[in-house]
C-alpha cells in the first residue's frame, strides 16, 4: 500500500524536490544569499513534507484499504466513510451499481424460482401418464416386447428424474435432511427397479455390505446410486455387478464395480463434467452427459468423495467415501 500511495503521489513528490533543486539553484547563482541558511531551510521542508506525506497516507488509504478488503457483498457495504469529494463520487458510482445488480440478482433469482416451479409441476404432469403404461405394460404377455417396451420405459423415467433433480441442484443446500439411511435397502430399492432391464441384458449383482448405516440424505443418496448402477448396468453386458461397502479409516466406504466397456484413460477426467458424453461413443444420441455430472454435485453437497478407477474393455469401479460423523457440522453450518 505504500508503495502504491508515493506511486500515486509521485507528482507531488517530484514537484517538491524539483522546488528544493530551484532554491539551491537559485541560491548558487546569488552569492548574497547565505548558503547555510537556505540549507536549513530545505532540511525543515523535508521534515514537514514527509510529515505531511504519514498524515496523509493514513487519511487517504483508510478508504481504499476498506474498499479492497470489501468482499463484493451486494447486501452488506462495509466501506469506510467517504471525506473527499472523489471519494464521495466513488461511494455513490458502487452504491447505485451495487442497488442496480442486486435488483437484477432478485429478477433472476424470482425468474429461476418461477421457472424451477413450472418445469416441476410439468414433470409431475408427466409422471401420471408414465405409471399408467407401466400398469399396462404389465399387462402385456409378449415376454420380449414386454421387455423392449420396459426398457423404453426406464429411460423416460430416468431422464424424467434427472431433470427433476437438475432443477433442484441450485436449491440442494435447502433440501437436504441428514439422518440413518439404510445403505442396504437403497441399494436393494434401485435394483429391483432395473431388474428388468438386467433380465433383458443378461446382468446380475453381487453384495457384499458389511457396512449398511451411514449419515445422508436417503433422497440425494438415492440419486446418486441411481446413476452409478444405471451407468454400470448400460455399459455391461451379460456380466456381473459388484456392490461392496466396508469400514477404511471409521470411514464407511461404498464400491460399485462392473466388467463392462469401461472408460478410455483420456476420458477418465472429463466423465463429471456437464454434457460430456464419452469420446469413444461419441455417436450415442441417448447419452446426455448429465448424470455423473448430477451425481458428482449432489456428492459434493453431501460430503461424499467419488473416485473412479476404468480399464478400457474391462471394467469400471467407482467408489464413494462417506464423511466422518463430527463432519457433517460442515453442512449445518452451510
Amino acid at each position: 500500500m505504500i508503495k502504491k500511495y508515493l506511486v500515486e503521489r509521485r507528482s507531488w513528490i517530484l514537484l517538491f524536490l524539483f522546488l528544493q533543486v530551484q532554491f539551491l539553484f537559485i541560491t548558487y547563482l546569488d552569492s548574497s544569499i547565505p548558503i547555510t541558511s537556505v540549507l536549513y531551510m530545505i532540511f525543515l521542508s523535508f521534515i514537514i513534507f514527509i510529515l505531511f506525506l504519514i498524515i496523509r497516507f493514513q487519511k487517504e488509504t483508510s478508504f481504499y484499504q476498506s474498499l479492497k478488503d470489501w468482499q463484493g457483498d451486494l447486501d452488506i457495504m462495509d466501506i469506510a466513510e467517504a471525506t473527499s469529494p472523489f471519494e464521495k463520487t466513488i461511494t455513490d458510482r458502487i452504491t447505485k451499481q451495487t442497488k442496480c445488480l442486486k435488483q437484477q440478482s432478485d429478477e433472476n433469482l424470482l425468474r429461476l424460482e418461477q421457472e424451477k416451479d413450472e418445469l416441476l409441476a410439468w414433470i409431475h404432469e408427466v409422471k401420471t401418464p408414465l405409471t399408467t403404461m407401466n400398469l399396462i405394460i404389465d399387462r402385456i404377455d409378449d415376454e420380449k416386447l414386454k421387455a423392449q417396451l420396459i426398457f423404453e420405459w426406464l429411460r423416460i423415467h430416468h431422464l424424467l428424474d434427472q431433470q427433476l433433480h437438475q432443477s433442484r441442484i441450485p436449491f440442494i443446500q435447502n433440501d437436504i435432511y441428514i439422518e440413518n439411511v439404510d445403505l442396504e435397502n437403497l441399494i436393494y430399492k434401485e435394483i429391483k427397479s432395473l431388474q428388468s432391464w438386467c433380465i433383458q441384458k443378461g446382468i446380475g449383482f453381487d453384495l457384499d455390505i458389511q457396512s449398511s448405516e451411514v449419515l445422508s440424505d436417503g433422497k440425494w443418496l438415492a440419486f446418486i446410486l441411481r446413476q452409478l448402477i444405471t451407468n454400470a448396468v448400460k455399459y455391461s453386458e451379460a456380466s456381473d455387478i459388484m456392490i461392496k461397502s466396508y469400514q477404511h479409516h471409521h470411514q464407511v466406504m461404498l464400491e460399485i464395480q462392473d466388467f463392462g466397456s469401461g472408460i478410455d484413460p483420456k476420458d477418465l477426467m472429463r466423465i463429471f463434467d456437464k454434457g460430456f458424453t464419452s469420446t469413444t461413443n461419441h455417436l450415442d444420441q441417448a447419452a446426455t452427459g448429465m448424470g455423473l455430472f448430477l451425481a458428482k454435485k449432489a456428492a459434493e453437497s453431501l460430503l461424499i468423495r467419488i473416485d473412479v478407477e476404468s480399464e478400457l474393455a474391462k471394467g469400471t469401479t467407482f467408489t464413494l467415501t462417506f464423511p466422518k460423523r463430527n463432519e457433517f457440522v460442515q453442512i449445518t453450518s452451510m
